[in-house]
């Protein structure tokens, strides 16, 4: 029951930034563990970033590749959870995904398998 829709993708220069972000329709994101994923090229989905809350605090978690480089956050006010991207290298390249987690996650926010909904998608292309 809930759509997901990422935008902010694009053609972005090595170096550069972009800001993804990702909006949902049907509910509120309120306190639901969200995740972005990515496919490259030829690849399958990999997990970039995700974000969950406990104790009314905020948690995070980052691939490595991307770690100090892009930052998951949520925009209470927006109802919108965003990702930015610095330094971008051009193995940053695919389609973003946007996921949520509606439950009690019981598996690792690394996992595709702990999210219920995905959106459609935002390609990120990173030149050299």
């Amino acid at each position: 029951q809930v759509q997901l829709v990422e935008s902010g993708g694009g053609l972005v220069q090595a170096g550069g930034s972009l800001t993804l972000s990702c909006a949902a329709s049907g509910r509120a994101f309120s306190t639901y563990t969200m995740g972005w994923f990515r496919r490259a090229p030829g690849e399958e989905r990999e997990f970039v970033a995700a974000i969950r809350w406990s104790g009314g605090r905020p948690y995070t978690y980052y691939k490595d590749s991307v770690q100090g480089r892009f930052t998951i956050s949520r925009d209470n006010a927006k109802n919108t959870v965003n990702l930015q991207m610095n330094s971008l290298k051009p193995e940053d390249t695919g389609v973003y995904y946007c996921a949520i987690q509606l439950g009690t996650m019981r598996q690792s926010v690394a996992m595709r398998s702990a999210y219920d909904d995905w959106g459609q998608g935002t390609q990120v292309t990173v030149s050299s």
